[in-house]
């Protein structure tokens, strides 16, 4: 996603982010995630899970008809306090866009469905935020240290299947599309992806991924 405004520097800008904020408005730094071969485009717009608005960073994309907020069960992870709706899209063209701020979402058109985990690999992606924002990811990113905050080991249950993780990494967001690793379909395995967010407030170029098995 490209940023359309500086406002979010640091220096002289800094009273600007104090009166955004104050309006309760935050900018995406949104997922953004292209599978292979596949161009960025611009987020949707929405509240986030604190009530605040949403402004994006550039255009929104054309309405994606397949993506539903909610009616999959739900997303959690205890050790980190997240609990949202699990919504499901698919990846048109070539790119994963979840359409809300206060959900994740199953990817339809990669890997298995949640009700059948034995078969291969869920997919899941959901927005995380900056400039104050709080989306389902900013649960799982410890922005500080450029890292997921969840821990191996830790559950996560997916539409009522948990999982445990077994290993997180940062990819970014140019080398994520191509990374086989990431895409490959695997039984009973669950890839978790959401931007990873930078201190200093500008745009994420990495993408936090996690990794768990069933059981």
């Amino acid at each position: 996603m490209s940023t359309t405004t500086t406002r979010w520097r640091r220096g002289s800008v800094l009273a600007a982010v104090a009166a955004v904020l104050a309006a309760g408005m935050v900018t995406v730094a949104a997922i953004m995630l292209t599978v292979p071969g596949a161009q960025q485009r611009g987020g949707s717009g929405g509240v986030d899970l604190a009530g605040n608005t949403v402004q994006l960073d550039g255009p929104p994309p054309a309405p994606a008809a397949s993506a539903a907020p909610s009616g999959h069960g739900r997303f959690a992870a205890p050790s980190v306090g997240l609990d949202v709706p699990l919504g499901a899209l698919d990846v048109v063209d070539g790119v994963i866009e979840p359409p809300g701020f206060t959900s994740a979402y199953w990817v339809r058109n990669l890997g298995v469905d949640p009700t059948a985990p034995a078969s291969g690999t869920v997919f899941v992606a959901m927005h995380s935020l900056r400039a104050g924002g709080l989306g389902p990811g900013n649960a799982l990113i410890d922005v500080a240290h450029a890292r997921a905050r969840i821990a191996v080991g830790a559950p996560i249950t997916v539409d009522g299947t948990t999982y445990r993780v077994t290993r997180t990494e940062t990819v970014t967001k140019q080398d994520i599309r191509s990374d086989a690793g990431v895409w490959a379909d695997v039984p009973g395995r669950l890839v978790v992806v959401t931007c990873l967010q930078r201190p200093d407030g500008r745009r994420s170029v990495d993408n936090v991924v996690i990794e768990a098995t069933r059981g």
